[in-house]
């Protein structure tokens, strides 16, 4: 009788094993994203599954996560299916079962366990130091151009791919942090597999990988890991309006609505006011939001539900795989304004601790604040998106400190304020009232889309301290350009995409001088082009690295005084401590008039110069040379 039921044991195990379902091969099942899971999410999870005829198979997972509900796209190729991860699920890899009469086959699909604990965003303890990937630092040769993609390197054309990459960041982390930045934003390292023009990585071809030019998936996570271990935040920069001509969906897309159709072809008429302008029309709207950006830059359809929960679960996924610290979104206002509120508010339910900044390039404040959460619209509406950018602040320091350069004489760039004068930041600051939280404004004066400011102020290292005094000091989350510490410059006060995002000196073998080293800055002095550039270095890691500590820059109060001969002076101030700062614009030495500021320093004693180290005393013998910063701080 034992033998027996051995024998019928062994027979139901044999069956057993028969039964299973092979695993699927790549011809079955082409793609499933997201490519992995945690158990502990609050965010739904619905997978993204291609192959040939995907949606005439009943779809189950053998045990552990449970099969919803599937839904059939336009493209038959296409399901989407809607999985619910029991409280106590396990770590590990389970099987989803795909069957159709007799035909069976199975796709592994791992499940992890969420991290624990919130972490912090960037805020304005922080100052976030932008770069151009593929123009910052080639840590990898061998990669600079690869199989899988169209376009190679060439570094002699300014619009080519110049081979910086992941690791070339990772190599001089350590430049980053000593410089004073605690956080980083990199234009996007997602595969852009554009023929042309593919180095700037804003016209998307795979959301779920990095571009194998600039490395992989796991180099990426070790980057945040490294980024982290130097006190340094990482900010993705990532692009929902639109994808790239080339990227998988466009040869197959699982709706027909999946982008918005564009023949015969039109762009957008890139009017950023029509998304709250009352009056608007519209058909001026409806072009603003599903016009494309460029030919090569299809626009996205967020008003498709499947896609919108697309993009909700892939933010979150790039958080929870990598350790991200932040999203900044491209062209944020060309997207439908409703569905990325709620994009934005998936993101921050998912983690309530996460900070997303919205490019909003608008100059009018009034324009800017209504993109930001919880702002009181007359219409109600709510973006939910947390943190905005200061492009008004920006023209106004750009037109403040304005320089001609004797290459493009008067002519060299447009302005819509009289350059030169100091009282245009006063005008942007005295409409802070506008905004809900000034705490949560990206303060920039340049970046990757603008001309660089050496160009903009004249190639004048003492305009570019000023600016750095105040970038340093304002209210808001403080971002600069990379090589703006030490004024690279194009020659040129035009937008000139391809040379502005320049090459860092030292960051390829072979490279003439090295300035990510003291003693390459050093060198350069007595290259003409760079006489200045090791002090600006000096001045700028001064300011950052005295800013950390600083609270009251972080969250104190602003007093400003209506700037006089061309100069501007402002207080930030808190129970504790007060900082002075004085921006003198013009071309003669001011002595200060202490009198005048009586209402916020009296009582106060002696004072440091934060960037000399010197005491300084409230004497109407204080003077402060031209195109020169003061930086007093005070204690209370």
């Amino acid at each position: 009788m034992k033998r027996i039921l051995l024998a019928v044991l062994a027979v139901a195990a044999a069956l057993s094993l028969q039964a299973k379902p092979k695993q699927a091969t790549a011809e079955q099942v082409t793609r499933v994203e997201p490519p992995c899971w945690w158990t502990g999410m609050n965010t739904e999870l619905q997978l993204m599954v291609q192959g040939p005829q995907i949606s005439g198979y009943e779809v189950v997972f053998e045990k552990g996560p449970k099969v919803v509900k599937v839904h059939k796209a336009d493209n038959p190729d296409f399901i989407f299916v809607d999985v619910e991860i029991p409280a106590d699920l396990k770590a590990g890899e389970y099987d989803l079962v795909f069957k159709k009469g007799k035909e069976s086959f199975s796709y592994p699909y791992t499940m992890g366990k969420k991290a624990d604990g919130p972490r912090e965003s960037f805020t304005t303890k922080d100052v976030i130091y932008l770069i151009v990937p593929d123009r910052f630092a080639n840590g990898d040769p061998s990669n600079d151009s690869t199989e899988d993609t169209k376009e190679d390197a060439a570094r002699d054309q300014a619009f080519g791919r110049h081979g910086g990459d992941i690791q070339g960041i990772i190599d001089h982390m350590d430049y980053i942090a000593d410089l004073g930045a605690t956080a980083i934003w990199m234009t996007p390292l997602l595969e852009d597999d554009a023929r042309r023009g593919s180095y700037h990585g804003y016209a998307c071809s795979d959301y779920y990988n990095i571009d194998s030019r600039f490395g992989d998936n796991a180099l990426y996570k070790k980057m945040v890991d490294v980024a982290h271990e130097n006190g340094v935040k990482v900010i993705m920069d990532i692009v929902t309006n639109h994808c790239g001509t080339e990227h998988w969906w466009m040869q197959e897309m699982p709706f027909d609505d999946w982008v918005h159709k564009n023949d015969p072809f039109i762009t957008s008429n890139h009017m950023y006011s029509l998304a709250l302008d009352p009056n608007a029309s519209a058909a001026d709207r409806k072009l603003m939001e599903e016009g494309w950006f460029s030919r090569g830059m299809p626009d996205m359809n967020l008003d498709n539900p499947y896609l919108l929960k697309y993009f909700q679960q892939w933010a979150v996924w790039w958080i929870e795989y990598s350790g991200l610290d932040g999203f900044r979104v491209d062209t944020y206002f060309y997207n439908e304004k409703v569905p990325m509120s709620y994009w934005c508010k998936a993101v921050t339910d998912e983690y309530p601790w996460f900070n997303i900044v919205g490019e909003n390039w608008n100059a009018n404040p009034d324009m800017v604040a209504y993109w930001q959460k919880d702002n009181p619209n007359p219409d109600g509406f709510n973006s939910n998106l947390p943190s905005i950018m200061d492009f008004p602040l920006r023209d106004a320091v750009n037109d403040a400190l304005y320089l001609p350069l004797e290459s493009d004489g008067e002519e060299g760039r447009r302005g819509r304020r009289p350059r030169g004068d100091i009282g245009a930041v006063y005008s942007i600051v005295a409409r802070d009232f506008q905004y809900r939280d000034l705490s949560n404004m990206l303060l920039f004066f340049s970046n990757h889309d603008t001309p660089r400011l050496g160009d903009i102020f004249g190639q004048s290292y003492d305009k570019m301290k000023l600016s750095f005094a105040m970038l340093a000091t304002m209210r808001g989350i403080p971002q600069m350009f990379y090589g703006d510490e030490m004024m690279f410059c194009i020659d040129n006060q035009n937008r000139d995409d391809g040379r502005l995002r320049m090459d860092f000196p030292g960051g390829w073998e072979g490279d003439a001088m090295n300035l990510f080293e003291p003693s390459g800055r050093q060198a350069a002095a007595s290259d003409p082009e760079w006489t200045g550039a090791a002090d600006l270095h000096a001045y700028v890691k001064t300011l950052l690295n005295w800013r950390k500590g600083k609270e009251v820059i972080h969250s104190g109060k602003t007093m400003h005084f209506i700037p006089q001969d061309n100069t501007y002076a402002y207080f930030r101030y808190n129970d504790t401590d007060l900082v002075f700062v004085f921006i003198n614009n013009s071309d003669k030495e001011v002595k200060l008039a202490w009198s005048r500021f009586a209402e916020i320093n009296a009582g106060l004693g002696q004072g440091r110069d934060v960037v000399t180290g010197k005491a300084v005393t409230l004497s109407d013998d204080t003077t402060v040379p031209a195109n020169t910063a003061l930086v007093v701080e005070y204690k209370r």
